[in-house]
């Protein structure tokens, strides 16, 4: 299926407004609406998808227009409280459709995180009363008409609609492509970071390609992963877990080796952190403005940095960087501080196309992190 034919479907059933996260199941999609530019749709990167639903309902307050919210399965979770206590039928009934790519389809093989969120992403719906149907690669244009038809009588009774993406449902088309500018490449600065801080740390590090370029560049360098727990779902969770630990156990220094989308989607922890104010914390922000692990979209906040928000929170020393040099002055500046630190990194979106994953599981991989922590 083309991406341009399901975008025809929502014009024609008067959807012009479109916001989400990005995702690879829905790289075609998303690269559509990038390519519109804003001539058919408006379109919104939002900070996580529960804020996506909560632009929708202001939207459709103000035009009476319902939006289009597309994101991961995974994102579910996001949108559950404001889908529930805003725009459920039983309160103030916001009609909107969701695009939701499956990850983790039963049957199918997918990283470990997606495993459980595939097995229950039609459950959730069913339990949130949101009615739905299931498209694939064998989806005609026929078949999509009457679901956009379904969804549109749905939507007229004030409620949400879902249209749940199988992998591979979309062809590959014309493909965005964007630069932000930057020089450094992720993989060579997360190099220098584990140089300077895995032997005297330990690291949680963020979902997607910074923990796999982590775990590879442990193997290579030191012939171990123990001091490295990789927060492999949860996108955004990665700096409460990390303070986690620090709180715990306040001999260690910890590092959190977070990105630019996942501090985005739940910033409040950079309030919380700096209000504890933990001096065993180095937070390490890799900034490449965009979702990069998912399709190389830019982040709602593209172009801007986080260092400074950090500071005005309350974080005692931020500094950003953007060639590996300079990082490694910060990092060793850094090890003489016993304060709350952020170091931003601006990196390329560059990545290799052989980068490989984690042989063990998920599971194994925190017991070797547990096991780590207790041996010293």
């Amino acid at each position: 299926m083309k991406a341009s034919i399901f975008l025809q479907e929502l014009k024609k059933i008067g959807i012009n407004t479109v916001a989400g996260v990005p995702d690879s199941t829905l790289k075609q999609f998303c690269d559509a609406i990038m390519l519109d530019a804003g001539k058919q749709f408006r379109h919104y990167v939002t900070a996580n998808e529960g804020a996506a639903v909560g632009l929708a309902t202001g939207i459709y307050l103000a035009t009476k227009q319902p939006c289009l919210v597309y994101l991961q399965n995974s994102g579910l979770g996001n949108i559950i409280n404001p889908l529930a206590s805003i725009a459920n039928c039983e309160v103030y009934g916001i009609p909107m459709l969701f695009v939701v790519g499956w990850r983790g389809e039963p049957g199918k093989k997918d990283e470990p995180q997606h495993v459980y969120q595939g097995k229950v992403t039609d459950t959730l719906l069913e339990v949130m009363n949101v009615s739905y149907a299931v498209i694939d690669e064998t989806t005609t244009k026929e078949q999509l008409s009457a679901i956009f038809e379904e969804a549109h009588h749905v939507m007229c009774d004030n409620r949400q609609y879902a249209i749940i993406v199988k992998k591979g449902t979309f062809e590959k088309e014309q493909e965005f492509l964007w630069k932000n500018g930057y020089n450094l490449v992720r993989e060579d600065a997360l190099r220098v970071i584990l140089q300077n801080v895995y032997q005297n740390s330990y690291i949680i590090s963020t979902t997607g390609k910074i923990s796999r370029e982590l775990y590879e560049q442990c193997e290579a360098l030191y012939g171990n992963h123990d001091r490295l727990f990789m927060t492999v779902g949860g996108m955004g969770h990665a700096s409460m877990i990390a303070y986690g630990v620090a709180q715990a156990d306040k001999a260690r220094r910890i590092v959190c080796v977070d990105g630019d989308g996942a501090v985005m989607m739940h910033m409040g922890a950079l309030a919380f952190i700096a209000k504890q104010s933990p001096s065993n914390f180095l937070h390490i922000v890799i900034n490449n403005a965009a979702h990069e692990s998912v399709g190389a979209i830019p982040t709602g906040f593209s172009g801007q940095t986080y260092a400074q928000i950090a500071k005005s929170c309350g974080y005692k020393h931020v500094d950003t960087v953007r060639t590996d040099s300079d990082l490694e002055k910060a990092l060793q500046t850094t090890s003489n501080r016993q304060e709350l630190s952020m170091i931003e990194v601006m990196t390329a979106l560059d990545s290799r196309a052989d980068l490989g994953r984690p042989k063990e599981s998920a599971q194994e991989n925190g017991i070797h992190f547990m096991e780590s922590l207790q041996k010293e």
